[in-house]
């Protein structure tokens, strides 16, 4: 029996590897075969490849002992501009011994460094180049100063498209002898949406109960509601059952121990899927997103939630109006 987190098990060890982000790996390859690489931003949702895509550029340009020639750090620990002016300076100056005479830096959540490391960072990256290229991955690249983004080639990853994520998930359930059904499959994208590293380590849970991965495994693993549920809930009470729909609901919160806020994530994409008219479904997610400030805001999510589904049965009693 394997005790390996499936996402590093997994996770791909050449550029020819990696799934989908088929522009960016081109870009990355061309880099390694001029043997040159400059200041990159890898920029993108989590889980879509970015610390996958500068480890994998690494080892295709140093070859299998990359880790002499790299440098990772995550700034979200360590991001204040001490580290900057010593650690990461430290490493830059030295010229690598090898082929090819530069090392990298690899910095990992980025654009949570403050404005002073950055600052101090864009600097050591001027000072530094001939020895030491940057790549600095983020969630948000508008949170990176310009100076620093003038610097870098911009690299945007996107969430998977669902027959990449749908293949990648099928393969490793083949690898590891576990029966992952159609549903099962669904119910993994409308939780993980595209993140891929959720969606292995999502997968990797359901595996460890020894049965075949079904819908109803996914949900109760991952605290979501079945979207069955929710839009059952919708339906009653825009038929003008309240009581009933509240039922559903708290149901819903005992069987699954799902939050508020994400309940009111669910019925939002519920509402969109419902069969009323378009001006209703604008006026309902005006309601929902009304609701979610204030449960942001610290509002007890019993009476919100409860405000909710009697906003869903007046809109119920106002379609069954004639015109």
């Amino acid at each position: 029996m394997s005790f390996e987190m499936w996402a590093e098990k997994y996770r791909p060890k050449t550029l020819n590897d990696i799934v989908n982000q088929k522009d960016i790996v081109e870009r990355l390859k061309s880099f390694v075969k001029s043997r040159n690489v400059p200041h990159c931003i890898f920029a993108g949702p989590p889980g879509t490849g970015k610390t996958t895509a500068a480890l994998c550029l690494s080892r295709d340009l140093y070859g299998v002992g990359y880790r002499e020639h790299i440098m990772e750090l995550n700034a979200s620990d360590e991001r204040g501009i001490d580290v900057v002016r010593e650690t990461v300076k430290t490493f830059a100056r030295v010229r690598s011994i090898g082929e090819i005479p530069f090392k990298i830096m690899i910095l990992d959540e980025s654009d949570n460094m403050t404005a002073d490391a950055q600052q101090a960072l864009r600097r050591t990256m001027e000072r530094f180049t001939e020895t030491c290229r940057f790549v600095l991955i983020a969630n948000y690249s508008g949170k990176i100063i310009e100076p620093i983004q003038s610097r870098c080639a911009p690299f945007r990853f996107a969430f998977l498209p669902r027959e990449e994520h749908d293949r990648y998930l099928k393969h490793i359930a083949e690898s590891e002898n576990m029966k992952l059904l159609r549903d099962g499959l669904d119910a993994i994208f409308e939780v993980c949406g595209g993140d891929l590293r959720r969606a292995i380590n999502t997968l990797q849970a359901a595996a460890s109960l020894n049965k075949p991965v079904d819908a109803k495994i996914i949900y109760s693993i991952t605290g979501r509601a079945s979207p069955a549920d929710v839009q059952k809930m919708i339906e009653i009470a825009m038929k003008g059952d309240f009581l009933g729909a509240r039922k559903q609901l708290r149901d819903m919160i005992q069987k699954y121990g799902v939050a508020g806020s994400d309940i009111i994530r669910q019925i939002h994409t519920e509402i969109f899927r419902a069969d009323i008219p378009e001006e209703w479904k604008i006026k309902l997610v005006d309601v929902v997103g009304e609701i979610d400030y204030r449960l942001v805001e610290g509002a007890d999510e019993e009476v919100q939630l409860s405000a909710l589904l009697a906003r869903l049965v007046e809109a119920g009693y106002e379609l069954k109006k004639p015109n």
